[in-house]
């Protein structure tokens, strides 16, 4: 590689010539990076702006480390990781000062597990391997707060499984599946490893576009999977009104889709809990997760849907994991209907709302108008998708590159930003960051 021709000789623009190489292919995997003082020669550069943009480039996960050995490119991930997922996975924290990359929520703001978990019974009993897989108790107080009627509720381990449980029955080989653009990685990792064909439909600050949606359905596709509320990327949240409007465009359709709506926001969320099942409740599966409320590893969702749907879920179910922890729903029904921990998470969402405010008027103050995302994350558009994330890295701060969340054949240069984990004391400085990388 010929470094002599570089123009930016700052560590920014050293470490996107580096980034460009990689994903290239010009710097393969497990290459060596040539020396630090190797390199500050040809440029003609200090051995410490090498350094500052080989810093830079491990934050971002492109290269690691290995002491006297050198500095390498990152090998190919880990198998377990499909390929969008493996296009988010952040390096070391080498100087990091903010990871604002992973989309989770803030470990502060969940509820205190310690007086649920003091009242779940010392012994890990079940009645039986056949009994029914969803507590009473805890499928009362879901019906409650459902937001359409809905004829099943069962119990899964997060709304990823829920997701793919569902089209796993719908969705056979050749099929297509309508998915949002900009929208969440493993959902486009999961309709390729099934075998289906992704029909990319458009948002705007109300909900996917319902002309998009019109488009999309001229394909006759198997399902259509939508995030109702806290949008992951954007932070759009469906209205009503939108709501009306999409299921108006499906009931027009010849055949109608299975629709999965992923509410992985849920009580975080500062909008209105809309389901299209209120109109469509035939084909209509609504999925609320527990992860960003209630804390990731408690690995819960629940799924609400027509009878025939459920029930084959269930049914399947039952010839693998059978059913989902009952001392882990125990939990949450605690976490529930304790006025504390509804407290807590009432708490979470004042919270997450006030840093995004905060966020998006430092922004404005540094010239960069966006719209207030609800939720957790907050979807900004720059100039050079690459440069943006090596410049906040620069900053100490890790943000999601945008690439993985589009649909093949779309463009544009955007980050993620897990904007909710940012304090408010410290939302003029990362603004400011975020402006600076807009326009690297």
């Amino acid at each position: 590689m010929n470094l002599a021709t570089l123009e930016d000789r700052t560590p920014r623009g050293i470490a996107a010539e580096l980034g460009r190489a990689v994903r290239s292919g010009e710097l393969a995997p497990g290459e060596r990076l040539p020396t630090v003082r190797h390199v500050a020669a040809e440029l003609g550069v200090s051995p410490a702006t090498v350094s500052a943009a080989w810093q830079a480039l491990r934050r971002t996960g492109l290269v690691v480390s290995r002491g006297r050995a050198g500095t390498f490119v990152r090998e190919a991930p880990e198998p377990r990781l499909s390929p969008r997922v493996a296009g988010l996975r952040g390096g070391a924290d080498d100087g990091l000062r903010l990871d604002l990359s992973r989309g989770t929520p803030d470990p502060a703001l969940l509820p205190q597990l310690g007086p649920a978990l003091r009242r779940v019974s010392e012994r890990a009993t079940t009645p039986g391997y056949q009994e029914e897989p969803v507590l009473p108790a805890l499928r009362a107080v879901l019906a409650a707060t459902w937001p359409s009627p809905t004829d099943r509720l069962t119990v899964v381990d997060g709304a990823t499984d829920a997701v793919g449980r569902v089209l796993d029955l719908v969705v056979s080989y050749g099929d297509r599946v309508v998915l949002e653009t900009p929208g969440f990685p493993p959902f486009f990792d999961l309709v390729e490893a099934l075998g289906g064909e992704v029909v990319p439909v458009e948002l705007d600050g109300a909900g996917v576009r319902p002309e998009s949606l019109r488009r999309a359905l001229e394909s006759r596709p198997a399902a259509v999977v939508l995030q109702p509320r806290a949008h992951n990327p954007t932070g759009v949240s469906t209205t009503p009104a939108r709501a009306a409007s999409l299921a108006r465009v499906l009931r027009r359709t010849t055949a109608t889709p299975w629709v999965v709506e992923d509410d992985h926001s849920g009580a975080i969320s500062t909008a209105p809990d809309v389901s299209l099942g209120a109109w469509l409740p035939d084909r209509v599966v609504h999925v609320r997760s527990y992860s960003k409320t209630h804390g990731p590893d408690l690995r819960l969702a629940a799924l609400g849907g027509p009878s025939d749907l459920v029930d084959a879920l269930v049914a399947r179910r039952m010839l693998g994991p059978a059913w989902t922890s009952r001392m882990l729903q125990t939990i949450l029904l605690d976490l529930l209907t304790t006025s504390r921990s509804m407290d807590e998470v009432a708490e979470a969402r004042r919270q997450y709302y006030g840093r995004q405010q905060a966020v998006v008027a430092a922004l404005a103050a540094h010239g960069v108008d966006v719209a207030t995302p609800d939720g957790l994350n907050l979807w900004l558009p720059v100039r050079d998708e690459r440069s943006a994330v090596l410049h906040l890295a620069a900053h100490g701060i890790r943000v999601a590159a945008g690439t993985p969340f589009l649909a093949a054949g779309t463009t544009g240069d955007f980050v993620r930003v897990t904007s909710g984990l940012v304090p408010a004391e410290q939302a003029d400085e990362v603004a400011s960051a975020l402006a600076e990388a807009a326009t690297a």
